[in-house]
């Protein structure tokens, strides 16, 4: 297993360029594939690039959010204690990278934005702690965790759909398909319990030896340390003041709870902002550290902000139709769908939506895409809805192990780029697939559901 692992880190180390330049690579690709496959020239599909450009401008505010009050709230004495307890449980290398795995795999199957943040900000404190540790293969365990994370309890998809009339907008089906038949089907939380307990597994056998460790930079572990001085002015008093301290935090938690409440515990990704934020704010002692912690956690929102907008540029290509209405998402989805049967539909809808999580790499914006094709064909030919959508949300989730806008985040906090990670997360794509491949093609079966 280390040999695998070595070829594939040195592959990826040596052959994968930068994250930005892989975007603009995959445009040059789609651009030209597009053109090829639909019939529109050059001049309509630049139209189309520039069309969906800022179609992710929202998206990527949240995104860029995500990580800079993720790490603003790490950066607190509070979760560093947390941070450091479970740090704390490992003693080795290889142990450090099991636990992280395991705890990414949990946060994951929980809520993705806070588990991005927060088991990246775990792989820092691991390294800190443990000597001789590839900070590498920590990172990548730390977002190993990320091929759960559609079909777990924050998957929005699956919260979506699991309300009345939630796919009536691409199908015909004007029911709800409730989370006991995708979130909490047996087959599904038997994939997911199975991934689990193989993440560890599998890091145990990756973790380099003494050989092939590489160092961490002791300046990426490094965290600003600031000395205060006594306040002497009124504004320099105000900064601190426990009064404005007490009422932001207060005002923010209480907000969060009352509006949680009433959106039946939908945790969405601007609630795990709002929380961060405001958990961020008590967690510090005083605005003046928070303002601190925040400006020093914006820097890792670059990657984001450069590179989501090529994304969204590739979106609105591959989803650009001709004068047929036929788009390249289009074909990818029904060349795949031509092929299958009522019982491999889940398993060529995972594969299909695998393949186009590189070009659309937002699981919204794929779940538009693919879902009117594939609920329709599953309504068809007798297959539960629940399982086509979840063999959809697989696909989305299982490539995103090596696709970098998904990645970036992570990297962000951790001051790695994709490729000081994608060799060993190549090896868990591998595995996770096999996983999720058997389970859509011999376990959803056994446990057909009436949707």
């Amino acid at each position: 297993m280390k040999k695998i692992t070595n070829a594939c880190v040195y592959v990826m180390n040596r052959f994968l360029p930068d994250a930005f330049l892989f975007a603009v690579i995959l445009s040059i690709v789609v651009f030209v594939v597009a053109m090829l496959a639909t019939g529109q020239g050059p001049m309509a599909m630049l139209y189309s690039w520039n069309a969906g450009f800022w179609g992710l401008l929202g998206f990527a505010m949240q995104m860029s959010l995500v990580i800079v009050l993720g790490s603003a709230m790490a950066k607190a004495k509070f979760f560093k204690k947390i941070l450091s307890a479970i740090a704390g449980c490992a003693h080795s290398p290889t142990q450090a990278a099991m636990i992280t795995a395991l705890v990414s795999a949990i946060c994951f199957w929980l809520n993705w934005g806070f588990a991005l943040i927060f088991s990246a900000m775990l792989a820092k404190e691991m390294a800190r702690q443990i000597t001789n540790v590839d900070y590498r293969i920590l990172v990548a365990a730390g977002y190993s965790g990320i091929a759960i994370t559609q079909c777990g309890v924050g998957g929005s998809v699956l919260l979506t759909i699991a309300a009345q009339g939630g796919v009536a907008n691409v199908c015909a089906y004007e029911g709800a398909i409730p989370l006991s038949t995708t979130v909490f089907n047996p087959a599904t939380l038997i994939a997911c319990g199975v991934i689990m307990v193989m993440l560890p597994i599998l890091f145990k056998f990756m973790t380099p030896d003494a050989e092939h460790t590489v160092k961490v930079d002791p300046a990426k572990l490094k965290e600003t340390e600031y000395v205060d001085k006594a306040p002497e002015t009124p504004a320099e008093k105000l900064e601190i003041s426990k009064i404005l301290w007490v009422i932001t935090w207060a005002a923010g938690l209480v907000a969060f709870i009352y509006v949680l409440v009433r959106s039946n515990f939908d945790l969405s990704i601007n609630a795990v902002n709002f929380l961060f934020l405001f958990l961020g704010i008590l967690c510090h002692g005083n605005l003046k550290n928070y303002i601190r912690a925040f400006q020093d956690s914006a820097s890792a929102a670059a990657g984001i902000l450069l590179q989501f907008p090529f994304y969204a540029g590739i979106m609105g290509m591959m989803t650009a139709a001709n004068a047929d209405g036929v788009s390249l998402a289009n074909i990818i989805t029904n060349g795949l769908l031509s092929i299958s049967t009522p019982r491999t539909l889940p398993f060529f809808t995972w594969i299909s939506a695998a393949i186009l999580n590189f070009f659309i790499p937002s699981g919204g914006g794929q779940w538009a895409v693919q879902a009117p094709i594939m609920l329709s064909a599953a309504m068809e030919q007798g297959t539960p809805l629940s399982t086509v959508s979840t063999a959809l949300l697989w696909g989305d989730a299982w490539t995103n192990l090596i696709q970098p806008f998904w990645a970036l985040p992570a990297l962000g906090v951790a001051g790695l780029a994709a490729k000081d990670i994608m060799g060993y997360l190549v090896i868990v794509l591998i595995a996770t697939g096999i996983v999720i491949g058997v389970s859509l093609l011999l376990i959803y079966p056994l446990f057909s559901m009436p949707v």
